[in-house]
């Protein structure tokens, strides 16, 4: 069985290398299954559709659509202002800014791939035009475009729920602090950089600035608060909070800053729609291919792996194994959680891993997936959005590449720093 499970994950990887739709991939894979197997054609099909039954998915393309009309509604550019009154006295001070506008534009996208669309057009070329090296502008806007899906609301943290079953409101809290800390340690390697560089600052500091600016931004700031405020609290189910996040999102677009036209509302409901119907298929499959390999015993044969290689008590050992097969999955697969973590979910539950402690760990690995070479694609998105070369972003992006991973060791042996809220508040 494991061969046939080794000719399953070949097949993925090919088809995936070879540039073929991933959903492509993926139900090549199962189909190579079910003919080797011997299987029931109709596995398949049954396998997606209770891939995509869970309730919790229909969270999903609500917070899609929601994040596409703020981000249609030109909302970075309040959001900018605020971050410049805040950082732009800082050596390198655009740099940081970039940072905080990820916290901030990331926690209402939910999305790493729209935050850097949405914020990268916009502040690569004024650091281009600041002085900044155009590869070392690239390669920050992409990694800081991670901490978008720590901060809540975040798509895979709800796909995280969906497979897994563990809370949305305690991923949601869990996500809070780490996504915090990593901006702390990404901002930190840039006070470096700024200084060996001699960076300089963009502005000066003036409260009176920061009180207009917040103004300003008050609104969009508060649809986090208020979403992860309803879920905690019990006020909102998490698809009564995905709906809510569209409705607030409509009316501070059309009725209060009246930045969004019914034109522009089409195109967003349609790329809305285009891509919930691809992440959906994405995780149907994924779980046709989870059932597929647990059909295979992989699970089993990664659990007993892990005892023979770590015989004792700590599960760190064990933590560090999976997270580095799903960042090698995470270098080729997006979005990599529905279709890693059927696989790990009976270790995890064998080994009695805090699941909440895990997943903000697992989102933590989907960041260094996308940014960690040879694929890298959130920098090749940057790359291009910058019109820059990418192994000069690959390059510039190390720095970064280092910070992440000391943060994920940080997470790993410290998991406090994810669990204390969850656990202070639920």
């Amino acid at each position: 069985m494991l061969f046939l499970a080794l000719a399953v994950i070949l097949t993925l990887c090919v088809l995936a290398l070879m540039g073929m739709p991933i959903i492509v991939a993926l139900a090549s894979s199962v189909i190579v299954f079910l003919m080797v197997s011997g299987g029931w054609e109709l596995s398949l099909p049954q396998q997606v559709l209770s891939g995509i039954s869970d309730y919790v998915l229909i969270t999903l393309p609500l917070f899609i659509l929601a994040g596409g009309i703020m981000n249609a509604s030109g909302i970075a550019d309040r959001l900018f202002d605020l971050a410049a009154a805040i950082f732009g006295w800082m050596r390198g001070g655009l740099a940081h800014v970039d940072i905080a506008v990820s916290v901030m534009f990331g926690g209402m996208i939910g999305t790493s791939v729209a935050d850097l669309a949405g914020s990268a057009s916009v502040i690569i070329p004024k650091m281009k035009k600041n002085g900044y090296p155009g590869p070392f502008a690239a390669a920050l806007s992409a990694t800081s475009s991670g901490i978008g899906i720590l901060v809540p609301p975040s798509s895979p943290m709800i796909l995280y729920s969906a497979v897994t079953g563990t809370s949305l409101g305690a991923l949601f809290l869990a996500g809070l602090v780490p996504g915090l800390v990593l901006a702390g340690t990404l901002m930190l390697t840039v006070a470096i950089l700024a200084r060996k560089n001699d960076w300089k600052p963009m502005q000066c500091f003036a409260w009176h600035e920061v009180m207009r600016t917040g103004k300003r931004a008050l609104l969009p700031m508060g649809l986090p608060g208020l979403i992860l405020g309803g879920l905690v609290f019990g006020i909102l189910t998490p698809s009564e909070a995905g709906a809510f996040a569209v409705a607030y999102a409509l009316l501070l677009s059309m009725a209060v800053y009246k930045t969004l036209t019914f034109r522009d509302l089409r195109t967003v409901l349609v790329e809305a729609t285009v891509l919930t119907g691809e992440v959906m298929l994405v995780v149907g499959f994924s779980v046709a291919l989870g059932w597929a390999l647990s059909e295979a015993r992989v699970p089993v044969a990664l659990a007993d792996l892990m005892q023979a290689l770590f015989p004792f008590e700590s599960t760190v050992p064990q933590i560090m194994l999976m997270l580095l097969l799903a960042l090698i999955a995470g270098m080729v697969l997006d979005p990599l959680i529905p279709m890693i973590m059927p696989i790990l979910l009976p270790s995890l539950m064998a080994l009695d891993i805090d699941l909440v402690h895990f997943g903000v760990l697992m989102v933590v690995t989907v960041v260094l997936g996308q940014v960690t070479p040879p694929v890298a694609l959130a920098l090749i998105v940057a790359a291009r959005i910058g019109k820059e070369d990418v192994i000069a972003t690959f390059r510039a992006n190390t720095p970064f590449l280092i910070a992440m991973f000391l943060f994920l060791l940080l997470l790993i042996f410290v998991p406090s720093i994810a669990t204390w809220l969850p656990n202070l508040v639920m």
